[in-house]
């Protein structure tokens, strides 16, 4: 059995002291060594094959260079370009993310916070989070660093990472209203999700700031951001107003189940009604129709995130602001039209 390779070792091989190698070896600390004795050790780690030993370092620190993760949906493909952006910076730092899939059940959620806990992680990145969550909420006031992408929860100071859904929400309201559209409906996301009733209060603003009566619009709440609630709400929303124009989506996969429905009913989009969606998913370019959709920061979100955790697990979270808002963009494509003439 090969024996494992300790700072001792290195310290030999190098001839400086055992502190001076592992001040070297700590990716998060500044040294005041030079770059000639940084390199002559690294490499010398590197050549002996040294690997950190994460149990003692945990027992020394009490931490265990591990982050939680918490995404909806792993089968969404928003969510991939995310996590990378959270390992982008927390792997330099020397940690590793432990991510886990809550289906955006509240049950599944509790669990798998307490199943992160258990397993020591020193913080959690909750992109799944629900608008009343009393389970995360507890473990923050208990002192586990939590940061939220996304999503937010009401009344708490734990920060979060959101996307200017009201801007989005008014570009592509504002298109709609343009190419003529009057009979605006709108596919909301659930709204027990801050994402879900942040831009369905935007379609309200929307429309009553362009002179719209809201009574006249049809809105239909979905209860997953999903393909098979797409087309069940937008089989209840043509049941509504069968003269419906144009179909506002909270997110992409509805509108992918809004487009499917409407081709299944004998409708075309957009020539018999204009779909736009949110968040910008990718190879949506590749669909016929190409989708009109409101495009979200995803890599640079979880990006930041991840910083504002890292600055949290450093010991600056006084420097972290409660709320980032991130800029979004509407990208026109090929969902979008006039609406067809009575």
């Amino acid at each position: 059995m090969n024996k494992r390779i300790t700072l001792k070792d290195i310290a030999r091989e190098t001839g400086v002291h055992v502190s001076t190698v592992s001040r070297a070896l700590d990716p998060k600390r500044d040294t005041p060594l030079s770059d000639d004795v940084l390199l002559r050790i690294r490499e010398t780690a590197q050549k002996l094959g040294y690997r950190p030993n994460r149990v003692a370092s945990s027992l020394r620190t009490q931490r265990t260079m591990t982050i939680g993760v918490m995404i909806p949906d792993i089968t969404n493909m928003i969510f991939p370009p995310i996590v990378r952006g959270i390992e982008s910076v927390m792997e330099p730092l020397g940690y590793a993310s432990m991510i886990v899939n809550t289906d955006s059940q509240r049950g599944r959620e509790q669990r798998l916070v307490e199943i992160l806990q258990d397993r020591g992680v020193d913080g959690i990145i909750h992109t799944a989070v629900l608008l009343e969550d009393p389970t995360i909420v507890r473990a923050a006031e208990g002192g586990l660093p939590v940061v939220t992408l996304n999503r937010k929860i009401e009344g708490t100071r734990i920060p979060y990472v959101i996307n200017d859904e009201t801007a989005g929400i008014d570009a592509a309201f504002s298109l709609l209203h343009t190419k003529g559209h009057r009979r605006i409906a709108h596919l909301a996301g659930p709204r027990n999700l801050s994402t879900g009733q942040l831009r369905l209060d935007a379609f309200r603003t929307a429309a009553t700031s362009r002179g719209m009566d809201l009574d006249s619009l049809t809105i239909v709440e979905a209860e997953q951001f999903d393909e098979a609630d797409g087309r069940r709400a937008t089989a209840e929303i043509l049941r509504r107003d069968p003269r419906t124009t144009a179909i506002l989506c909270a997110n992409d996969r509805l509108a992918l189940g809004t487009i499917d429905h409407l081709r299944s009913a004998g409708l075309s989009c957009p020539e018999d009604i204009s779909v736009t969606g949110f968040n910008d998913m990718p190879f949506l370019d590749m669909i016929p129709p190409r989708l009109t959709t409101v495009r979200i920061q995803q890599f640079e979100a979880g990006a930041v995130a991840a910083r504002h955790m890292a600055a949290i697990l450093l010991g600056n979270g006084d420097d972290v602001p409660i709320e980032t808002i991130l800029p979004v963009q509407l990208i026109e494509r090929d969902s979008v039209a006039a609406p067809r003439k009575a």
